[in-house]
């Protein structure tokens, strides 16, 4: 388990993320972001790869897919909120849709 992100350290963290089009999830202690893609393959694709780092990792996003929109919010259920797990799985799904 990780700690919580506060502070200086979460918005270090998060200011990469933001500027890559993650939000904060209001009323949670989350974070969010809308991944589109060219059509329903490349989309399912992307979550085909994300799923093995997730899953090598034993953290797996929150995740809904339409043909080729991926909407994603990421927390740590066992802290209470966001960790730098959620940060490092943001940062490789952004990396994975070539962001």
């Amino acid at each position: 388990m990780s700690d919580k992100l506060e502070g200086a350290a979460r918005e270090d963290a998060l200011a990469p993320l933001k500027a890559a089009g993650w939000v904060e999830t209001e009323g949670r202690d989350a974070i969010a972001r809308t991944f589109e893609f060219k059509n329903f393959v490349e989309a399912f694709g992307w979550m085909t790869k994300v799923a093995i780092v997730a899953e090598k990792m034993n953290h797996h996003p929150e995740w809904s897919n339409v043909y080729k929109t991926v909407e994603v919010t990421l927390t740590s259920h066992d802290a209470g909120g966001l960790t730098d797990r959620d940060v490092r799985l943001a940062r490789k799904m952004d990396e994975l849709s070539g962001d």
